[in-house]
């Protein structure tokens, strides 16, 4: 018996790396899974058939998988999960939206088609497979969904030469809040993944920052530390969580801090801020978001064991 018997699942972007990882572990736990991914190169260019390889290991195994290899960036793609789903299994319980390219450049060498690219199958492909699935869940009154969404520390801290991919990461994060607001009333759970792992999109950035990608490192850095956290938000004993950011990378799993107002002055009947005022509050509210920031970090390092 697994976790997610009789669930079936969505994974974009699962030929490779983090999501083939996924799908294997959700499969393991019972879950019959719809293989997405185009099969094309991190950049998006090109296509493959890695998708139906990794189904192909799933049943090889006992599971139950199926393959899917429309681009997740366009609406027709992200519908034609659901129907995977349905065809091959009758129904759809979870998405998993990771599926994702990179075109790394600063601004002054970022083109308009870098841009639009990675924008397309992140931000965009976000919406293009959660939108069938949140009408299929209120329309059919399917009861104890997930949504997976995937965020970086790109987007959420930043990252120099990825204001394309960084804008998208952010974007999705606020994304994940509204929709976890919109879907909440229908028993759906909404939750966004920070990874850190060695994949091929992050071993070329690692190396060229200098930093050891040897294959030690990569069994304890790899993308195995990322898909149990996912598995266990789809599971039932994750039904009362929703709307949050989780960090996990290399044996590490934290929750992150989201937006609010943690200090403000109020000028009396609503009056205009001056200037000079203005000299005199803004540096009290710099003090306070750095006094935040140090005790949130100190709370981060914090250490469980178990």
């Amino acid at each position: 018996m697994g976790r997610l018997d009789d669930k079936t699942a969505v994974v974009t972007g699962a030929g490779r790396g983090i999501g083939r990882e996924i799908a294997l572990t959700l499969a393991a736990e019972g879950a019959s899974v719809v293989v997405n991914d185009l099969g094309g190169a991190t950049d998006g260019t090109g296509g493959g058939t890695i998708a139906e390889e990794v189904a192909q290991e799933i049943r090889a195994v006992g599971g139950k998988a199926a393959a899917n290899t429309e681009s997740v960036a366009t609406v027709e793609g992200g519908a034609s999960l659901l129907q995977t789903a349905i065809d091959n299994f009758g129904g759809m319980d979870i998405l998993v939206n990771n599926a994702g390219i990179l075109r790394d450049k600063s601004i002054f060498n970022m083109e308009e088609s870098d841009w639009d690219a990675v924008i397309a199958v992140h931000l965009k492909g976000h919406y293009c497979c959660s939108r069938p699935f949140a009408k299929y869940i209120r329309e059919s009154g399917r009861r104890g969904t997930r949504i997976i969404n995937f965020s970086s520390v790109s987007g959420l801290f930043g990252n120099f030469g990825q204001a394309n991919y960084g804008a998208a990461k952010a974007g999705i994060a606020g994304f994940s809040r509204v929709l976890a607001i919109e879907l909440a009333k229908y028993g759906c759970t909404v939750n966004v993944i920070s990874p850190g792992a060695l994949t091929r999109m992050t071993i070329p950035l690692r190396e060229a920052r200098g930093e050891d990608t040897s294959d030690a490192d990569m069994a304890s850095g790899g993308p195995q530390h990322i898909a149990p956290v996912v598995a266990w938000l789809c599971t039932e004993e994750a039904a009362g969580i929703s709307s949050q950011i989780i960090h996990c990378a290399s044996g590490l799993v934290g929750i992150m801090q989201q937006p609010a107002i943690i200090k403000s002055f109020e000028k009396p009947d609503n009056g205009v801020w001056t200037l000079d005022e203005l000299d005199s509050y803004m540096p009290q509210l710099i003090e306070t978001k750095q006094a935040n920031d140090a005790a949130a970090k100190a709370g981060g390092a914090a250490v469980a064991t178990g």
